[in-house]
């Protein structure tokens, strides 16, 4: 159950990152190309979960377990 709550949270941290860029982006660009580079900002965010070939990203993932079995039921 707690993977499946992590993943959820990972996903409204992946949401709160496209709102708010597209928010900010949307001030000095266009709205379609602010909607397309807030997508990949979450999108980033989301796959780093999941690193592929990154000599640190396990331990960027341990750190983000950690906290959030810190403040997660």
């Amino acid at each position: 159950m707690s993977d499946r709550l992590h993943q959820i949270v990972d996903l409204l941290v992946a949401a709160v990152i496209a709102g708010t860029s597209t928010f900010i982006w949307s001030y000095v660009l266009p709205t379609g190309l602010a909607l397309t580079l807030a997508g990949m900002f979450a999108a980033m965010y989301y796959f780093s979960r999941n690193p592929w070939g990154s000599t640190r990203g396990e331990a960027y993932n341990e750190w983000i377990d950690d906290l959030y079995d810190r403040y997660l039921p």
